[in-house]
């Protein structure tokens, strides 16, 4: 089991500079009360004093945000100048002498701070608790009392709003600093908090509203700026100041935000107190969204199975064991299997949710000890297509750029994403951009925020209908090369296919007024957009599952592809074709090996030369064939030649679809072993229930989106006793082959020892550099921020023909209108943790969201219980009467297992990958009946309508 050593994961206390780093390459040199320091022309005197090492006392300033200076608490003396100037807004100028600590300077701020402290609570709980800023700079400037007295006017009075499950506003201890203000619009980009009144009748305010009610999406920012006790998390309020801080990685989304864990108490008495956004983080940069920063409670849920457990048939009861006992059951089971069926009648699935270490260890026991390719991942039903279409374009299989890229574009192509509820750290910084002045394009059937939302508006909407996404690209192209708008020295010396691909392109069929019907979009804003992602200069194109969840996903993986080295937009900041990554691991759990055509680092298990690497280090032979699929597991269990599972923090009873197959093969096994965090959907067939280890007991790394490797720090021992990968290497030693590692550690080493990409990576450099985005090798070794500059990594890129097929789910008269899914900000992926915290007080249920016409042909009313169903089965949900979505297409989360989405959706999936066509399935949805209601065993009163209205259950409008 993993040991914590404290000594070398407490966190420094992260120095705030005051304002933020400027980017020149001119120096100016200052001396500062003395001491003398270089830094970027038009830095302020705040930050060089800072980084000289003295600290400027401060309400207003913080070096996440822009220069305010509105408390008059920084004031120094400049030589020469005129005044006391405040140090934030004051750049520095070579040879500037300032003076920090003069008598006039100190009798000044002495001054401003008694006038802050008069309307200030004396019995603060922060100062008490040592989380205000307002004691430690009433003693750094010397204030014993509070001259003007404490009777006259005050906010002492003001009504603390509760309203957020999370944290509290106490307008009492507020100073009107604007912080927490600034923060919502610079950082997060909301908008949702303003100063209301004037004077001494200022207000932060909510909207008008309470926090809960109002635009806030509670991601922290206005929390993490407030220097006062106005704004604190509860769990600080109920335990009190952390004592210590591990630097760790985020286990939700692929944007993979880096956080101090700020925690009291050690081993198994440790307690999380708050989770703060770090700073350096390379992804997040001390950003985060509500789950990360508050939703990690489900690690210390009641739910959570704590030991391990077997039953010999999925009708009896669970009963609890030790872990031999579990461990000698898994392997004998899955040996009798072998003995009596087959090396292949056994398989494994991997976890996007696990860290690369315990990834690589199951996809070794697959291939070492059950001796067969049969291992998957759940990459497989989202982004498969990715890999596939990108490595046959480029020669890799991850997108091109880092986030910090899109800082650099001038044109935005975003395809089949919602970034503000999938994605929102990275939506941030993708919506400052766009308020500094680049466009984007939206090309998604659904009105998403980015169509229209504070000081963010589109160019173009291009509402493209479900399932002709090829169409739509190929009629992009179309445009680019008919119109000469392609970049000639680019496509003749980067890429090849290029001849037969032009004239592909150039067929009157692609034209955007061919493609009209089909799309249903207007040839000539399609034009317009195509000619404005030509123009960039600079031009990106960011896509999700919007494009690969289909049956052409791979195809119009390859289409995007296309479409940049048309326009010559890759090979440089502010361009690529980069995919927003859905779970935390879904990189990482490619680049593992967990395909079963694919050992790590995507080589084809053909080929002799990277199969030798591996026999010779793991002293086995490896199969040269690919093993199943996950798709290809199910068939063969109903067909009986495949008997035996082990699923490592899946649920695919939920995720995958169509339902009924997915449990008929899961009944049809067997033995099924689960490892998770709790008995999930896929639990209720399992014959060995194996407990899992939460992102805050692992120790190894993750890979976000942009191919960055985080460190994943164990912040507590496990709490059931074991490491995951610590439990499949005991597995695969109980069927007889032995493997063992010391520490995640030792697992990186083999990894990196054995993948060319990874080949400079290892725990020690990522400690020293915090995180490396790959290929990380000697000839880059610090790691590839932007991908492909230069060559292609296959060479030349290979421009592919891409045909549209449509889709063979259509809508009929049977099923009349098509079904597409999606996220929502406050949930995560089948709802597991996210369903565990206080995060369900804005999305309890999962709604049916469905085009006023279209409600009002079948009598649907807004709240509305209804039946959705398809041609391989129905479900109920909550009607949303909303115009986000076109007429004739309706929208869905799967986030609650009791909705069952996933019921509905059917087996299509993708040419190339198997990926499920989630996207698009043709339905019918009616009222739900009484009747039927009570068929179904549910209560007239048993689904709730009454939800939040503000921007975190915006569905709702």
């Amino acid at each position: 089991m993993t040991t914590i050593d404290e000594s070398t994961v407490i966190a420094e206390q992260e120095t705030d500079y005051g304002t933020p780093r400027v980017a020149s390459d001119e120096t100016a040199t200052v001396t500062v009360d003395g001491r003398e320091v270089s830094v970027p022309a038009g830095t302020s005197v705040m930050r060089a004093a800072a980084e000289a090492g003295i600290e400027i006392p401060k309400l207003c300033a913080t070096d996440s945000l822009a220069a305010f200076g509105s408390c008059r608490l920084c004031l120094v003396e400049v030589e020469g100048g005129k005044g006391t100037p405040a140090s934030c807004t004051t750049p520095c100028s070579d040879g500037m002498v300032v003076r920090t600590d003069t008598e006039q300077v100190q009798d000044l701020r002495r001054n401003v701070m008694e006038l802050y402290l008069s309307d200030h609570p004396t019995d603060c709980d922060g100062c008490a608790r040592g989380s205000c800023e307002m004691q430690k700079w009433a003693r750094a400037t010397g204030v014993a009392e509070v001259r003007y007295g404490l009777d006259g006017a005050s906010h002492l009075a003001d009504t603390t709003d509760h309203s957020n499950p999370y944290f509290d506003y106490d307008p009492a201890a507020c100073i009107v600093c604007s912080r927490c203000v600034r923060a919502c619009s610079e950082t997060q980009g909301t908008f949702a908090l303003t100063v209301d009144g004037r004077g001494f009748d200022s207000r932060v305010s909510a909207g008008g509203t309470d926090f809960l009610n109002s635009e806030c999406v509670s991601c922290g920012a206005c929390v993490q700026a407030c220097p006062t006790d106005a704004l604190t998390e509860r769990s600080v309020v109920q335990l009190g100041m952390p004592t210590r801080s591990v630097v760790t990685t985020c286990a939700y989304c692929g944007v993979g935000c880096s956080f101090k864990a700020e925690v009291q108490g050690s081993g198994e008495d440790t307690r999380v107190v708050r989770m703060t956004p770090w700073k350096d983080g390379g992804a997040n940069e001390g950003h985060s969204c509500v789950k990360g920063r508050f939703a990690y409670g489900y690690a210390a849920h009641d739910d959570r199975q704590m030991e391990p457990m077997v039953r010999d048939s999925i009708d009896d009861e669970w009963r609890v064991v030790s872990w031999d006992e579990a461990i000698a059951k898994v392997a004998d089971g899955f040996r009798a299997i072998q003995d009596e069926h087959g090396v292949g009648y056994i398989g494994g699935i991997s976890s996007s949710r696990c860290t690369n270490e315990e990834v690589y260890v199951v996809q070794k026991m697959v291939r070492a000890a059950f001796g067969n390719n049969n291992v998957d991942t759940c990459a497989r039903v989202c982004h498969s297509p990715t890999g596939y279409g990108l490595n046959h374009a480029f020669g890799t299989s991850a997108g091109t750029q880092d986030f910090r890229s899109v800082e650099q574009a001038d044109v935005i192509l975003l395809i089949g994403a919602n970034p503000t509820d999938a994605h929102p750290v990275f939506a941030s910084r993708m919506k400052k951009r766009l308020r500094a002045g680049a466009r984007i394009i939206v090309a998604d059937p659904r009105r998403i925020d980015l169509v229209r939302s504070p000081h963010v508006e589109a160019s173009f909407h291009l509402p493209v209908r479900p399932g002709t996404n090829v169409a739509f690209v190929n009629a992009m192209a179309h445009v680019i090369v008919t119109e000469g708008l392609l970049d000639e020295e680019f496509v003749r010396s980067r890429t090849e296919g290029t001849d037969g691909y032009l004239e592909f392109i150039a067929q009157p069929e692609h034209s955007p007024e061919a493609t009209e019907s089909e799309t249903g979009i207007p040839a000539p804003e399609l034009r317009a957009a195509a000619r404005l992602y030509a123009a960039g200069p600079n031009s990106a194109i960011y896509y999700g599952l919007g494009v690969t969840e289909h049956s052409q996903g791979s195809t119009m993986v390859m289409g995007m592809a296309n479409l940049a080295m048309l326009t010559g937009n890759l090979g440089r900041e502010g361009v690529g074709v980069n995919p927003l990554r859905g779970q935390n691991n879904v990189q990482g759990s490619c680049d593992m090996g967990s395909f079963p055509h694919e050992l790590p680092g995507y080589r084809h298990v053909s080929r002799a030369d990277v199969r030798d690497i591996y026999e010779s280090l793991w002293g086995v032979t490896i199969q040269p064939e690919p093993g199943l699929r996950i798709p290809n597991m199910f068939d063969s269990a109903i067909g009986g030649s495949f008997l035996g599972l082990y699923v490592q923090g899946e649920d695919i009873a939920q995720s995958d679809p169509n339902t009924q197959h997915v449990e008929a093969a899961l009944r049809a096994m067997e033995l099924v072993v689960v490892q998770d965090l709790f008995l999930n959907e896929t639990a209720r067939f399992a014959h060995v229930f194996l407990p899992g280890a939460s992102f805050l007991e692992k120790d190894g790394t993750f890979t976000n989106a942009e191919r960055r490797l985080n460190r994943v720090r164990p912040v507590m021992p496990s709490r059931v006793g074991k490491d995951e990968w610590q439990v499949v290497c005991e597995i695969a030693t109980a069927m007889g082959y032995p493997m063992s590692y010391g520490s995640a550690a030792e697992i990186m080493e083999e990894i990196a020892a054995t993948t060319p990409t990874f080949a400079g990576v290892s725990f020690a450099r990522l400690d020293a550099e915090g995180s490396m985005q790959w290929p990380v090798t000697d000839a880059a070794p610090h790691g590839t921020p932007t991908m492909h500059v230069g060559q292609f990594v296959r060479g030349l890129g290979q421009l592919t023909p891409t045909v549209y097929v449509p889709t063979t789910e259509r809508a009929n008269r049977r099923f009349p209108l098509v079904l597409t899914t999606g996220r929502i900000l406050s949930q995560y992926n089948v709802g597991a943790q996210t369903r565990r915290t206080p995060n369900s007080t804005w999305h309890p249920e999962d709604v049916l969201e469905i085009h006023p016409s279209d409600a009002e042909l079948r009598g649907i009313s807004d709240g509305d219980v209804v039946e959705l169903s398809s041609r391989v089965g129905a479900t109920r949900l909550t009607a949303l009467v909303s115009e986000r979505m076109p007429a004739g297409v309706v929208y869905t989360t799967f986030h609650h297992p009791v909705t069952g989405a996933n019921v509905v959706t059917t087996e299509n999936s993708d040419w190339a990958t198997n990926c499920p066509e989630y996207k698009v399935t043709a339905v019918q949805v009616t009222v739900a009946t009484e009747a039927s209601r009570a068929e179904a065993g549910e209560a007239p009163e048993a689904v709730s309508h009454d939800m939040p209205v503000g921007a975190m259950a915006r569905h709702r409008r």
